[in-house]
């Protein structure tokens, strides 16, 4: 009997972590689905929804230091039956992205899932899959310090799904590419072996996608809300939360549903660009100059690769537009960073 911690990720090291907490009489549990304002929150005993604490709101740097799904928190039970979370702990990894819109939370970070061991970018066959979409998740997958594996979905609606994910194969190096059905069941087995007792795992990708109705093959039940198929095969989209969801047997495993992303802006992700595209990493690497521009100068790699077909143009422009995004970005951050310093 596999321990109720245990099975919502909880080891030794975790247990290390909340020792502090402990000593304050709090309890350990983990985020399953954040509200406005409050959280329902996974523990050993069950389920309890619980506030934030003045405290930790007023301590709080940013919204991105809030609790977000997959965190792992200290609860106070409280002596009337109101549950506040008083810590979150430090995360081990955190798949976050810049978020869009306007207003006074447009260009901050956004914490998607907190805490995740893979990131399934899902994307399905019954549409032409974006490549340079993908390369962006892959991006702030590996950023997050989780391992991505892409999903290619409703490959029951394609004739040649294998072929698809043998083309897309190379976006991601060694990225494994995984096909599925929720539909047939095709390639769920698979999908659970990426997974395991204690393991987390996010979806992540576009709305249509199919990913609350993955889960809810993978659960064997209707938990998750989703609407009807249009002509092409896409799905309404109706997950409007994220929310973490234990995965029923043996080999258990958590998955966290996420709303679809019609918008994929990076946040910062200096070290997850480059282990996304480790060819051109390579190939600056190999240029004559140091400081190579990579247009006219003599001995560039780059330009020799391009000239050659080792390296597609189109892939050579997804990096390079991904570079400008992030030193913008940064840029943007130093400028608030230097204003907020600023003397009144």
């Amino acid at each position: 009997m596999v321990d109720a911690l245990v099975a919502l990720g909880w080891d030794d090291d975790w247990a290390r972590a909340f020792e502090p907490f402990r000593d304050d009489g709090f309890l350990p549990g983990r985020v399953s689905v954040p509200h406005r304002g409050a959280f329902d929150v996974l523990t050993a005993t069950g389920e309890v929804r619980a506030r934030a604490s003045g405290r930790l709101r007023h301590d709080a740097q940013s919204s991105a230091e809030l609790p977000a799904v997959g965190d792992w928190v200290g609860l106070d039970l409280g002596d009337e039956g109101s549950p506040t979370v008083e810590a979150v702990l430090p995360r081990r990894t955190r798949f976050s992205r810049r978020s869009s819109g306007e207003g006074a939370s447009a260009g901050r970070e956004q914490v998607v899932a907190a805490n995740v061991d893979v990131v399934f970018i899902a994307v399905p066959l019954s549409e032409e899959v974006p490549i340079r979409t993908l390369e962006r998740y892959l991006t702030l997958t590996w950023e997050s310090g989780a391992r991505p594996v892409i999903l290619l979905t409703k490959a029951d609606l394609v004739e040649d799904a294998e072929r698809v994910a043998a083309e897309i194969a190379d976006v991601g190096e060694e990225v494994p590419v995984l096909t599925v059905s929720s539909r047939s069941g095709f390639g769920l087995e698979e999908l659970r072996r990426q997974l395991g007792v204690g393991v987390t795992g996010t979806l992540v990708g576009p709305s249509g996608a199919g990913k609350s109705t993955l889960v809810n093959a993978l659960v064997g039940d209707e938990l998750l809300e989703t609407g009807p198929l249009r002509q092409r095969g896409g799905g309404r989209h109706t997950t409007t939360r994220r929310q973490l969801v234990p995965l029923p047997g043996a080999a258990g495993g958590l998955l966290i549903d996420n709303p679809g992303m019609r918008e994929v802006h990076l946040w910062l992700a200096d070290q997850g660009l480059e282990d996304a595209f480790p060819d051109i990493v390579e190939l600056e690497s190999q240029c004559r100059f140091a400081d190579c521009r990579h247009e006219t100068e003599p001995g560039c790699a780059i330009r020799e690769a391009l000239d050659s077909g080792g390296l597609s143009p189109e892939r050579w422009r997804s990096y390079r537009a991904l570079q400008a995004e992030l030193a913008e970005l940064e840029e943007r951050l130093t400028r608030t960073t230097s204003r907020r310093r600023r003397p009144g």
